[in-house]
């Protein structure tokens, strides 16, 4: 019988790559790219590792999260909103430690978040140039997360901020140190900081042999039961 995370594994590659060029220019010049109709985005979510509902309401939080930090913040810093799972990250740049912690309040009020990683730096906004900068990095770890043999790199989310890859995700202990590892190799990177949802090596099984499985989503404000760690390497 064929196995479907083989498959999977397969057609990756040019599917990732495509997303991945598509990205990096949009984010480099500004315009509006479309991939392939759908198709290949339909394909990469089907091979989350979060429930379809997960994946919409993470869209729904970065949504409201960044228009509350723009009335808190204003141009007196830049931030950026990941969620994962309804897992936040907050990066970027605030003036000071009022507004940080403003910042994180807003977000942590913002309806299905279970968590908030605040990892804004107090400092000026980021130049242009060094957003660029991140934006090629983030590509470059991506790239090298799909060359590598033994993992799935839709598997994790990578976001660059000043150098620091921050790498989030539902991995197993040993995907997320393959991950941080292969980030770390990367040219222009500084630092890894790991915020993972670990998972255990029985559901890793299961998303293998199935990769479009998920476990149900969590309810609103509660913990799926999965760990989520926070690591500097």
């Amino acid at each position: 019988m064929t196995n479907p995370g083989a498959i999977w594994n397969k057609i990756q590659r040019p599917l990732v790559l495509s997303v991945l060029c598509a990205t990096m220019m949009t984010s480099l010049t500004g315009c509006i790219a479309l991939v392939a109709g759908g198709a290949i985005s339909g394909t990469l979510a089907a091979s989350d590792r979060r429930t379809f509902g997960a994946q919409t309401e993470d869209t729904t939080i970065q949504i409201k999260a960044a228009n509350k930090l723009r009335n808190v913040v204003g141009d007196a810093g830049h931030t950026n909103v990941n969620s994962f799972n309804r897992r936040v990250l907050l990066t970027g740049e605030v003036r000071d430690e009022t507004m940080k912690a403003a910042a994180e309040r807003e977000v942590r009020s913002v309806e299905g978040v279970i968590s908030v990683t605040n990892e804004l730096e107090i400092a000026g906004p980021a130049s242009y140039t060094s957003r660029s900068n991140d934006t090629l990095i983030t590509t470059k770890v991506k790239a090298s997360l799909v060359d590598a043999k033994d993992i799935s790199a839709n598997s994790y989310q990578v976001t660059t901020e000043r150098g620091t890859v921050y790498l989030q995700g539902r991995v197993t202990q040993r995907e997320g140190q393959i991950g941080a590892d292969i980030a770390r190799g990367v040219s222009g990177v500084n630092k890894v900081v790991k915020v993972f949802e670990y998972i255990s090596e029985e559901e890793y099984k299961q998303y293998q042999a199935t990769p479009a499985a998920a476990p149900a989503a969590a309810p609103a404000n509660a913990d799926s039961g999965g760990a989520t760690t926070h690591s500097v390497q």
